[in-house]
């Protein structure tokens, strides 16, 4: 009688964690049906611009004077730093266009200034940046076209410091022909007043074929962004820490 009693208090134990168990997956399973939706983030307030990092190496170059400069020197400044070598179409179609547009809207802010470095820097030999320079119009007081001596060193800075896309050295020689020897990077960084990235803009990339199909309006967008910011960033005033 015992045994029997054992044995039935047992299978009703089972029974109860059965249907506790089919009622839990029935309870979920009407959760997941459900479609997923986002938390809705409000405005918390504060107006914040976000920071990306701080640059901690220097870079030492030569500019299309052939004068020696380091990035270092343009601390107290808001500049816009871009990749670029004198030989790539990209370049000097797309990115040429816009830096000058970048120019010609900000020149006349002393605190401003633009910087190219190539990635070309073998090829790249001050009389080649000079020309360039010369063909966009840049003032060496504001806008340096850069030869960082090193091909290899020079792109381990700005991907790993900068966070530029890596560069790319081209293999087929059709390919080389119509694009140049490297592919990099075509977006534009801004750097603040205290040595730090504070964003990036890739005008070229939007201004292609492919991304005018998906978003037609997003080049015009991302101009206005890049200089909305950098209105911004020459309105603050100099940290205390910078003479």
């Amino acid at each position: 009688m015992k045994r029997n009693t054992t044995i039935g208090l047992f299978y009703t134990g089972v029974a109860i964690i059965c249907i506790g168990i089919v009622s839990l997956a029935l309870w979920l399973g009407k959760g997941l049906n459900k479609p997923y939706q986002a938390p809705l983030v409000v405005n918390t307030g504060k107006d914040t611009t976000p920071q990306w990092f701080e640059i901690t190496k220097d870079l030492s170059a030569v500019n299309q004077d052939n004068q020696p400069v380091k990035l270092s020197n343009l601390r107290g400044k808001v500049w816009v730093i871009a990749q670029f070598f004198a030989v790539c179409p990209k370049c000097a179609i797309r990115n040429g266009e816009e830096l000058r547009k970048i120019y010609d809207e900000f020149k006349g802010d002393p605190d401003f200034h633009l910087t190219c470095v190539s990635v070309d820097p073998e090829n790249d030999q001050h009389e080649k940046l000079s020309d360039y320079a010369k063909a966009l119009g840049a003032d060496t007081k504001n806008w340096w076209f850069l030869n960082a001596g090193d091909a290899k060193s020079t792109h381990e800075y700005l991907e790993k410091e900068l966070k530029f896309f890596g560069v790319r050295e081209r293999s087929d020689p059709v390919d080389i022909e119509a694009n140049g020897k490297y592919a990099h990077d075509l977006g534009f960084i801004v750097v603040d007043r205290d040595f730090k990235v504070i964003g990036k803009w890739p005008l070229a990339d939007a201004r292609s074929e492919e991304a005018k199909k998906i978003d037609p309006g997003l080049y015009q967008k991302l101009k206005e962004e890049l200089f909305a910011r950098i209105r911004l960033e020459l309105d603050r005033k100099k940290s205390p820490a910078i003479k």
